[in-house]
């Protein structure tokens, strides 16, 4: 996975990059090269790679944690993972991937080849996760994410994170943590990432920075979950859901003898539109209310219906549009979440109506809430207006409302 984005000063381009506190932490040594990635609380899962569990495709994949710890091997790793990361994140400061990448305190997850002309060499990292974790708050932030290019569109994106997933839990990690940016937000919400942050910020606030142009996201890590198996889980537990429906279900039991010719369905009082002749002659054959259709069910498959269906869509589709470019605009820092009221305490007291786009963006989603985009435009100038209301005309946060005001005109051209 590749993001391009510009990069801050000394800061971080957003596959996603972290930024690191300077506080000592003692790193465990490496894996073997050959080894699954430990699982502490289940011995069976500790397999050799080359001779794992064939049903499972992630056994067959060579992988190792890296780290700092001056062996030779590992540092010819790292010198693999900076070259993959420094080329796939072009806009990305080398000197600032070096510095992260070599930190003792950092660790990367890598995905190696399986051809032997390689092993040793640049070309041996197919992909690779660098990553910090902080085992008091039992949390981890991601650095670098990238996949070889010529190693792209097969799956390593998803299998690095799967992997990742279960090397964390051995390691105390409850939540993953990263800023994504523009190009790399679609990739995380893929993985489990929401830009929902369930985290209490206590736990990382003042262990990372906050960055312009960059999305924060966070993923539970359950630990329960073997990520490495989700299409079998989601396989079984579909198997299982049509075998109860199986059970109960009267459709393959139940024969109707057929219409006789010349049928016509009777007629029922004050239906009389086209639809609802349809509808009612659906109705009328036998097992179809048996089988469990209402009058409202077939309503709802008229062509007038699908045809209101499709406006609702459409607008909903329009307003999520919108709320997105606004989002990815440098100057919605201040509005993508709700203002935390813990920390501002007399933020209620000034604004009675507070609103903020991921509102917006549930509201919309729901549904029923606009009717149109002129009430999602009422939407965000109020959410503008409150930030020019709390705050002062000087201060960063009255800018990006008044740049905010300016380019609703871009996305609300027909609202004046």
């Amino acid at each position: 996975m590749v993001s391009d984005c510009p990069s801050t000063s000394d800061h971080k381009e957003v596959t996603v990059v972290a930024n690191s506190s300077s506080s000592s932490q003692t790193e465990s040594k490496p894996v073997d090269q050959l080894t699954v990635l430990e699982e502490t609380k289940n011995d069976s899962t500790k397999n050799d790679a080359s001779a794992g569990d064939d049903s499972n495709e992630y056994s067959k994949i060579r992988r190792c944690i890296v780290q700092n710890d001056g062996e030779e091997e590992n540092l010819v790793r790292l010198i693999g993972l900076k070259n993959l990361f420094s080329k796939q994140l072009p806009k990305m400061p080398k000197d600032y991937i070096v510095r992260l990448v070599f930190d003792r305190r950092h660790k990367s997850l890598a995905i190696l080849s399986d051809d032997p002309k390689v092993q040793g060499t640049d070309d041996e990292i197919i992909g690779g996760i660098c990553y910090r974790a902080y085992p008091d708050m039992k949390f981890a932030e991601i650095a670098f994410c990238a996949v070889s290019q010529a190693q792209q569109v097969k799956g390593y994106g998803t299998k690095l994170m799967n992997l990742l997933k279960m090397h964390a839990v051995t390691e105390g990690v409850e939540y993953f943590i990263t800023y994504a940016d523009n190009y790399a937000t679609g990739y995380f919400k893929k993985q489990g990432f929401s830009r929902t942050i369930a985290m209490p910020k206590s736990r990382f606030h003042g262990l990372i920075k906050d960055y312009d142009g960059g999305t924060l996201m966070e993923c539970y890590v359950h630990p329960s979950i073997d990520y490495t198996r989700i299409p079998e889980m989601l396989k079984a537990q579909r198997e299982f859901i049509l075998d109860r429906i199986r059970t109960i279900s009267k459709s393959d039991k139940v024969i109707y003898p057929p219409l006789p010719k010349g049928w016509t369905p009777p007629i029922r009082p004050g239906l009389s539109s086209r639809g609802n002749d349809l509808a009612c002659r659906a109705m009328s054959i036998p097992g179809i209310e048996e089988a469990g259709w209402t009058m409202s069910d077939l309503l709802a498959s008229t062509a007038s219906a699908k045809d209101s269906d499709r406006q609702r869509n459409h607008l909903k589709s329009e307003m999520l549009n919108i709320v997105r470019k606004v989002e990815e605009q440098h100057f919605s820092w201040p509005f993508r979440a709700p203002v935390d009221t813990n920390e501002v305490k007399d933020y209620l007291e000034v604004v009675t109506e507070p609103i903020d786009l991921s509102t917006m963006d549930k509201r919309i989603r729901k549904g029923g809430w606009y009717k149109s985009k002129k009430q999602l435009h009422s939407d965000m100038l109020l959410m503008i207006n409150n930030c020019k209301i709390y705050n002062d005309e000087s201060s960063p946060y009255y800018e990006c409302a008044t740049n905010l005001e300016k380019y609703l005109k871009v996305v609300f051209p027909d609202i004046s």
